[in-house]
């Protein structure tokens, strides 16, 4: 194979401010691996929360660059293993290579990657669209402009969490899921926010507590009259089962798992625990989003929205209706360029 890299500066519609950090646009690398007259796209969108950054990803993408062009693409499950293999972390560059080998792989078959994997596109679920943490008049125009989304994601942890959700409940009452993002550290205060918040029309909180501290959620669990559902707490496959203990459910994004074959093996070891399951996303295009929705029909929730907040996608591919996923029936992962 061949790969060819290539970075983008995206811009945001609003400032992306959660409960410890803000942006206003976002540098995010994307691949090509081409192999006998065919071309698979993948993306990297990095997390610094992650020990990741626009240089690391490159970095790694170099590393991997032998690896990839004596590989055999047909062979995406070993290749991926062995990508994986060459050093801990990175896992957006990882995933990168992983959506472009099953892109590759499908785009040579002829079939969309959910047929690939056996799955029905009518049982896509309904993705929320997240309201970041911003003055009221400006949360209350993200709102407006989110009409068509029945159900709204909202991120608290912070000093103005009241405030954020009188802002948002002056303009509707439609259901809203919370993510603390780790803001809150003290496991009385969470469960006093959480029993307010069940009186908000709110379906569940996600990461209420900093990573690490099971123990605490679990005490939180047996207590909050609302699932919880874990996010930094989870990046791999081998993180879910002691997880079962103290969450309801697990957000499971792409970027952090290191690619759609590890996501999918998450999405089974969570099912064989009792846990629930939300597909998320980082700040990323519509390539990576499309390629996270072929697995959405296997999961409880969705929270693909990350594209729909960019000024200058390069992509198009799912699409999105009165807040359904609606997946493309290209060949591959079937987005195209803009």
């Amino acid at each position: 194979m061949k790969l060819h890299i290539t970075s983008q500066r995206l811009e945001l519609k609003h400032t992306w401010r959660i409960s410890r950090s803000a942006s206003d646009a976002k540098e995010i690398h994307f691949i090509e691996l081409e192999a006998d007259g065919t071309i698979g796209r993948g993306e990297a969108a990095h997390n610094v929360r992650y020990d990741e950054s626009i240089e690391s990803i490159r970095a790694f993408l170099e590393t991997a660059r032998p690896l990839l062009e004596q590989a055999d693409p047909w062979q995406f499950e070993a290749v991926s293993r062995a990508v994986h293999r060459l050093q801990p972390g990175q896992n957006a560059a990882k995933a990168a290579i992983d959506i472009a080998l099953l892109d590759w792989v499908t785009r040579k078959l002829g079939v969309p990657l959910y047929r690939y994997w056996g799955l029905e596109a009518s049982q896509t679920p309904v993705t929320s669209y997240s309201i970041g943490i911003d003055t009221p008049e400006v949360m209350q125009q993200k709102i407006r402009e989110a009409e068509d989304f029945p159900i709204l994601k909202i991120k608290l942890g912070g000093d103005q969490d009241e405030s954020t959700m009188q802002t948002l409940r002056a303009v509707t009452d439609r259901t809203v899921r919370v993510d603390a993002n780790e803001g809150w550290t003290d496991r009385q205060q969470a469960l006093e926010k959480i029993h307010w918040l069940a009186e908000l029309n709110v379906e569940f909180v996600e990461q209420p507590l900093p990573a690490g501290r099971l123990q605490d959620v679990a005490w939180l669990r047996e207590r909050s009259p609302l699932p919880l559902v874990a996010d930094e707490d989870v990046k791999i496959a081998s993180d879910v089962p002691k997880l079962a203990a103290a969450y309801d459910g697990i957000n499971i994004k792409v970027m952090k798992s290191g690619g759609l074959q590890e996501a999918l093996r998450m999405i089974h070891i969570a099912r064989a625990v009792g846990l629930k399951i939300m597909l998320g996303c980082m700040l990323e295009t519509a390539l990576g989003i499309t390629a996270a929705a072929h697995l959405s029909p296997l999961v409880d929730w969705a929270d693909l929205d990350g594209n729909l907040l960019l000024k200058n996608d390069p992509f198009a591919g799912v699409e999105v209706a009165e807040g359904k996923l609606v997946l493309p029936e290209k060949p591959g992962i079937g987005v195209v360029a803009r």
